[in-house]
């Protein structure tokens, strides 16, 4: 029944990556290895050796001698306890993907397009690397892609050019997700799971992830994409449609950033901090949304797109329910593996078969070159699934410096290929971008990166 189960775990994890290829939603096979990884477990619970205790993170020793009615019970419990922890993750994504949505509603995001005064291809560059990279650290990799390819779409005339961009911002978005709690699905992950906390991540993070993005940054505004200057685009849609627009931007992002001093003050989970923030910046969304209607009521231009809709219902409409699911069903077919002990005794073969080459980890007996690997394969397969097999795979305690190098390599690792993070992929959807271009002028950019930052991450671990 194992081998069953791992099989259509193997054949769904496969349709997902093939997303592209055969042409359906990958939420879609996420769902349904999912339901028919645990119909199996149930109705195989008998045959099975080992359990594993996700609470207390061992394999249970009597798991075998014990009644059907037992074995039922115990797999409810786990069930429960790996939907609780899943979701935490999507209440807290939801959270804060409505307040991004509520920023965008008023506009707020043609602020950040007013910084930029300068038409020199090489400083633009800059400038987008360095949004990127902040901005993903605040409201996560995924929507800062969007919201800077859509500013760059109105900056960038030509597309030849702008691929050059969106390309760079993809692995400076994915550099910036890495060391921020709520910068990346996979951080979030690990830091909601109690695997690293706030302080330490950004310690040490930072400096890999803005190597990682500062070298590849550096090469790149030598190249002949980004010389000489930018023609100039006439846009008459220059101001922002709200003056609210940069007051709910500042208030968003100041909710979103609250969130981990929230927990850290409380010791709440996240998204308790995540539905506050949530509900605060709702509030003068409600506010300012209905001053306007009492200010400008008469003017149907400013007004239309707010008279049917209160903001938050607006925000909430908008959300992205594929990607919800999609991790639902991941995450979930990931814990039964995890449940019925696969994932440990993977972990434990793989720690004793892989050459152990470069330092090794010091508390784990992990080698460098495993978790190099993870970073790697997140290019080919999606590392949400690759990060919460890890979370199955190791029992290091928390802020072990295993955490922190998988939140580094499964976060950047990505950029090597367009269809390696979410980033990359709304990218690859918002401008066309061709795979085999982006493996040909981009790939080794990113690869580049992310050995730097691996390298650094080796010395900047030894100072904790």
């Amino acid at each position: 029944m194992e081998t069953v189960i791992i099989l259509v775990f193997v054949l769904g994890y496969l349709a997902i990556t093939l997303e592209h290829s055969i042409k359906i939603d990958k939420l879609i096979p996420a769902l349904v290895m999912m339901a028919i990884c645990w119909a199996l477990i149930s109705l195989g619970i008998d045959n099975f050796p080992q359990w594993f205790d996700s609470a207390k993170h061992h394999l249970m020793d009597n798991f075998g001698l014990l009644g059907h009615e037992e074995k039922m019970h115990m797999m409810e419990e786990t069930l429960l306890h790996h939907l609780g922890k899943t979701a935490e993750i999507l209440v807290f994504l939801l959270g804060a993907m409505t307040i991004v949505e509520i920023i965008d509603y008023f506009d707020g995001f043609a602020t950040i397009k007013g910084f930029i005064k300068t038409k020199k291809k090489s400083k633009i560059l800059w400038i987008f690397a360095f949004l990127a990279f902040i901005l993903s650290a605040i409201i996560d990799n995924l929507t800062a892609t969007i919201v800077l390819i859509s500013i760059l779409q109105k900056i960038v005339k030509d597309r030849d050019v702008r691929i050059w961009y969106a390309g760079l911002i993809i692995i400076a978005a994915n550099a910036g997700g890495a060391w921020s709690p709520i910068g990346d699905v996979t951080t979030t992950m690990l830091w909601i799971g109690k695997k690293v906390t706030t302080g330490h991540l950004i310690g040490y993070l930072f400096i890999p992830s803005l190597l990682c993005m500062l070298v590849p940054t550096f090469i790149a505004s030598f190249l002949p994409a980004f010389k000489g200057d930018l023609e100039k685009v006439e846009d008459d849609n220059d101001k922002p449609k709200s003056k609210y627009s940069a007051t709910m931007l500042y208030l968003g992002l100041a909710g979103i950033v609250s969130v981990p001093i929230f927990k850290t003050v409380t010791h709440l989970p996240p998204y308790v901090g995540m539905m506050l923030a949530l509900g605060i910046v709702a509030i003068f969304a409600e506010i300012y949304s209905n001053s306007k209607f009492s200010i400008s009521s008469h003017d149907s231009d400013e007004s239309d797109a707010h008279a049917h809709h209160s903001p938050v219902h607006h925000s909430l409409s908008k959300i992205e329910m594929p990607s919800i699911l999609f991790f639902l069903g991941i995450l979930m077919a990931v814990a039964a593996l995890e449940s019925l002990g696969i994932l440990f005794g993977f972990a434990t073969t793989l720690q004793d078969t892989m050459p152990m080459l470069g330092t090794e980890l010091h508390h784990g007996g992990v080698s460098d070159l495993v978790v190099l690997l993870l970073g790697v394969g997140s290019a080919v397969i999606d590392n949400v699934p690759l990060v919460a097999a890890s979370l199955g795979m190791f029992s290091e305690p928390m802020d072990n410096e295993l955490w922190h190098f998988i939140a580094y390599s499964a976060g950047t690792g990505g950029s090597m290929l367009i269809i390696g993070s979410a980033a990359g992929v709304v990218a690859m959807g918002m401008e066309k971008i061709d795979f085999f271009w982006y493996v040909k002028k981009i790939s080794w950019l990113a690869l580049i990166g992310f050995l730097v930052g691996s390298a650094a991450f080796m010395v900047t671990r030894t100072l904790f």
